[in-house]
């Protein structure tokens, strides 16, 4: 029992984390990172509350309709969203993964993910799959292109992440804004979600 538990908590923090840097980045001057922020604090703070260990907190019942609900009109936003950008079809893939543990959930009354008894196996595995697939595609994002040394005056300096300096050094683009580090955020939530998938 203390082995799930500590998991767990580990899995809490690691997603209230995430939802916190979410939050903070929808500060942003940047319009796209505040749109995209919002529903991954939303997801973040979710998924924290839903990994709670259920040897401390066993939700009542109209907690996971609740869930359902609010993820599925997070899912339905992320959808009209894509118009404008296909990262949004991510976001959709969450919000649709946080929808299928709610109504998994519903059906056992002691956080079904812990007993490993309530999913469908196809569309947990496809579940699966999709969020392997976007932490490793995202991890490898996420390591930094070196210059190759000796590359001699013909080859060009490979941009600094985060949009490159401004005259006198500075970074052109705040700590919230630097696109490596709303990557390793998704990438958080990501294998938070794995953790929260595997046990259906």
């Amino acid at each position: 029992m203390h082995g799930p538990a500590s998991s767990g908590w580990l899995l809490v923090a690691l997603c209230a984390a995430t939802g916190v840097y979410c939050l903070l980045r929808m500060r942003s001057g940047v319009e796209e990172q505040r749109s995209a922020a919002g529903g991954e604090a939303l997801m973040g703070f979710g998924m924290a509350a839903m990994a709670v260990p259920a040897a401390v907190f066993t939700p009542p019942a109209w907690v996971w309709p609740g869930y359902a609900v609010v993820f599925g009109a997070a899912g339905l936003r992320a959808l009209w969203a894509a118009r404008s950008g296909r990262h949004h079809l991510h976001h959709l893939v969450g919000a649709a993964a946080m929808v299928y543990m709610a109504v998994a959930m519903t059906g056992s009354p002691a956080h079904a993910h812990a007993h490993g008894t309530s999913g469908t196996p196809v569309l947990t595995g496809a579940l699966l799959l999709y969020f392997t697939g976007y932490v490793l595609l995202a991890g490898v994002r996420l390591i930094p292109v070196v210059a190759v040394a000796g590359g001699g005056a013909g080859v060009p300096p490979v941009p600094a992440p985060g949009g490159g300096p401004r005259a006198g050094g500075r970074a052109a683009t705040g700590w919230g804004d630097r696109p490596e580090l709303a990557r390793a955020c998704r990438l958080s939530m990501a294998i938070g979600m794995l953790a929260m998938l595997l046990p259906l």
